[in-house]
């Protein structure tokens, strides 16, 4: 695996419009960076992957409940990628991976921009789980609108959670490497007037390009630019975020509970079993004496 060297990432928070709208956004190029080099991502599929954790992300913010909450969104589609799939925490930890991490296409002929769309696919579904370390999970999905993902997660929140939402996610690349990514939702609150959404729509649209805003401004800026004439105020401090897997050696060796006796003895005579985790492609080595030490099998092991 290639060395990664990042800088870090962070999520900003704020207000505007005398507390009618809650504004979050997320400087996701460490964890998109982290991301691409970990499953070795095409460049198109580190922009889909990259989009969907900083969406993953933002959405533990707005639809989280309770410090340890999780939300896991997953994208099923009819293009090239087959499926992404990003977890965000409360607490800034997020952690991805995706079907078909070298899946490609040119660059679109209309714009010369990453054909994310076409690698997802326009035709298919978005699910958002929530997860609670002791609570049952609960999903929610809709169909999807473009496959351009900010749409989408605006469709998500609008019709499945019933909070009017602006969704902007983006990605750059250069040499190589990701230069910037992140994402803002502009939640509005109930009490919000029909003036403060037909302002905040008219400064989305004059934005334009999210991409190229994050390329040229900082995040605080475009979040001012998103809420220009709207009072807005930033929160006083930055969380940081990171990419974070919750896979250990420990859960790794656990995992191997799943297999029979016979199939146990074979990986020990084979000098141990590798085990790779589908989330951050951590890869354990699990010697024999380790797999020895399991006892009998266990079908109720956690992977």
């Amino acid at each position: 695996m290639q060395d990664i060297q990042t800088s870090s990432s962070y999520i900003l928070r704020g207000t505007a419009a005398g507390n009618t709208l809650r504004v979050v956004a997320i400087d996701a190029t460490q964890i998109v960076e982290e991301a691409r080099v970990r499953h070795e991502l095409s460049k198109t599929a580190t922009a889909a992957l990259g989009r969907a954790l900083s969406a993953a992300a933002l959405l533990a913010i707005i639809l989280g409940k309770k410090v340890d909450s999780r939300v896991n969104l997953r994208v099923q589609g009819d293009g090239p990628l087959g499926w992404l799939v990003a977890e965000g925490s409360a607490e800034g930890w997020v952690r991805g991976y995706v079907r078909e991490p070298d899946a490609d296409l040119p660059l679109r002929t209309t714009d010369g921009k990453l054909d994310v769309s076409g690698l997802i696919g326009s035709t298919g579904e978005l699910a958002v789980t929530r997860l609670l370390d002791n609570a049952e999970p609960w999903t929610g999905s809709v169909e999807l609108v473009s496959g351009e993902l900010a749409e989408d997660v605006a469709y998500y929140l609008a019709s499945s959670e019933q909070i009017p939402s602006a969704v902007q996610l983006g990605v750059y690349e250069e040499g190589g490497r990701v230069a910037r990514a992140g994402g803002l939702i502009v939640q509005a609150m109930p009490g919000a007037s029909d003036e403060t959404l037909a302002a905040l729509e008219a400064n989305i649209k004059a934005m334009g390009s999210f991409t190229e805003n994050l390329r040229n401004v900082s995040l605080l800026e475009v979040m001012e630019r998103a809420t220009k004439g709207l009072d807005f105020v930033a929160a006083p401090q930055a969380q940081s975020a990171q990419f974070q897997c919750r896979c250990s050696r420990e859960r790794a060796v656990a995992s191997l509970t799943y297999f029979g006796m016979q199939e146990r003895q074979s990986m020990m005579e084979d000098g141990g079993q590798e085990v790779v985790c589908h989330w951050c492609n951590e890869h354990y080595q699990i010697t024999p004496g380790e797999i020895a030490a399991l006892g009998a099998p266990d079908v109720r092991a956690q992977a």
